[in-house]
Formats: structure tokens, sequence, C-alpha cells
């Protein structure tokens, strides 16, 4: 699924932010205590294809939250509430209590687990390079963005952003907006000469307009991003629940069955690579 952490006001929780402010939060215990009860409980995602993304009625589609329904339904609940906001809002709209659990296909990244606790990794993932059709300025890399001294689109937040940065990409040809759609249409209208999200989300760009493609062959500057689900840092009896069920759950029949609609595929499936170790970096 790929994101580094925003900046200012909009961070996506870079600044410590104590127990005491996560205002509407369940505490320890508290959350998972809901899930055995059969209780609601709110899920937060943006609007990410294949990834999660509200469908007709809110209904919460995506094989992020295809994992994460059959997970809860194994915990004691079929009750789901989903919450669509912005990238950027997804951990701050946690530790605000806006919702219980990310599922929005977020990597698991250092900056992000100082402000959430995250399950082991869902799956392995690449990002992809989108460029307007024809690929006239001829970019397979962030090298090549970087040595012709193009302008770069790429969500608010994102890991790219960050890998843009560490490509040596100058920050002024650096555009963040705020999601995908935003990528599509600033390289479209020719403001920017690529844009860099997620393999499958700018893969359905490219197979649904024509005035795009995928850069091919590409070269990513991180081979491999690993997203979880993200909870509150006080919640490790919660992340510890969800582990216990995700071992016997991912790569099973049932779980290959609920993503096969969104793309996911063997191939995505989780190389062995900890938790811990990503949040070490």
């Amino acid at each position: 699924m790929r994101r580094a952490i925003l900046k200012g006001a909009l961070a996506l929780g870079v600044a410590a932010l104590t127990v005491g402010s996560w205002a509407g939060s369940a505490s320890a215990g508290e959350l998972l205590d809901k899930i055995k009860a059969g209780e609601t409980i709110r899920i937060g995602f943006s609007n990410e294809v294949p990834w999660a993304y509200p469908g007709d009625n809110n209904q919460p589609l995506g094989f992020v939250n295809a994992i994460t329904i059959d997970i809860l339904k194994k915990l004691g609940t079929t009750n789901i509430e989903p919450v669509v906001t912005e990238w950027g809002s997804l951990i701050p709209g946690l530790q605000a209590g806006r919702f219980d659990i990310i599922t929005g296909g977020m990597y698991i990244l250092p900056e992000r687990c100082r402000n959430a606790l995250f399950t082991e990794p869902l799956g392995t993932f690449a990002d992809a390079l989108l460029v307007p059709k024809g690929n006239p300025e001829g970019l397979h890399s962030f090298d090549d963005v970087r040595d012709k001294g193009l302008m770069f689109v790429t969500g608010a937040g994102y890991n790219t952003v960050k890998n843009a940065k560490n490509a040596g990409i100058a920050e002024d040809k650096i555009m963040q907006v705020a999601g995908p759609a935003e990528i599509l249409q600033a390289v479209k209208a020719g403001r920017a000469a690529a844009g860099s999200g997620t393999y499958f989300t700018m893969k359905e760009f490219a197979d649904k307009d024509e005035a795009v493609e995928l850069a091919d062959p590409f070269t990513p500057p991180v081979i491999d991003g690993y997203p979880g689900l993200a909870f509150l840092p006080n919640q490790q009896e919660e992340v510890d629940a969800f582990n216990a069920a995700l071992k016997d759950y991912i790569g099973s029949d049932e779980m290959m069955e609920s993503v096969k609609p969104y793309g996911y595929s063997k191939a995505n499936l989780p190389d062995g690579t900890p938790t811990a170790k990503l949040c070490e970096g």
C-alpha cells in the first residue's frame, strides 16, 4: 500500500502525544471487551482503491477492510461502523477517538510507530510511477525525475514523500496532494511529470484512464511496503488478540477468498518481516 509523514498541523502524529490526549478513545482492554461483547466497532480509512474505500452507503470495501471484518468476526463482532476520512487525518482521528482501528492499508514506518501500535504485516507491496501516456519524459525511477528537475506528485503523508526526498528530489519539486485522485489529476493536467503511490492504486488509474500509464520498467527506491492495522499505543492487548487471530488466517483459503476480488494474491503475502523490525527502521 507507500507513505511518509505530513508536516506541521497535518502531521500523521510525528509529535508525541500523551495518553490523556486520546480524547474519547477506548483504553487498554476496553476495545477488546467491546469486540468480544459484539458491540459496534468503528473502522477508519480513506478512499484508497483497492486497499480500503467506501462503496454504496459507505460500505467498507477493499482487501484491508475485508481482512479486518473477518478478524473482528473471529474475535466476536460483526457490527462495523465505517468512518471515511482523508489520509492525513487517520492517525489524528484515531487519537481523537473518531474510530477504533485504522484499516486504510497504512505502511508500518518508524515515524508512525511512535504514535500507534501496529499488528503484524498484512502483506508486502511495492509502489509504482504514474506518467502521462507514452511516458514522454522517459521516466523509470525517482532518480530520473531528480536528474531532469521535474515536478513530482504524491499524497501528503505517503511514504513516497520521504522516498522522493531520500532520492534527492528537491523539496520544491515535490507536490503533496490530498490523495490518489489528486495525484491522477496533477499528472493528467501536466502540473506534475510523474506521480507515485501504491502499485495497486496507480495500476487502477492506468487501467481505467487512457491519458496515463505506469512507467515500465520502474525501479522503486524501496522494494516493499508492509501495511498493518493500527491501534492506540496503550492497546497492546488488542494488538496481541488481532495478531493471534491473524497467525492462522493470513494465507488461508478463507482469507484468499475474501481478498481475491481486490487483486491481492499469494505473491502479496507477508514475507516474515516482523513489525518490531519495521518500527526500528
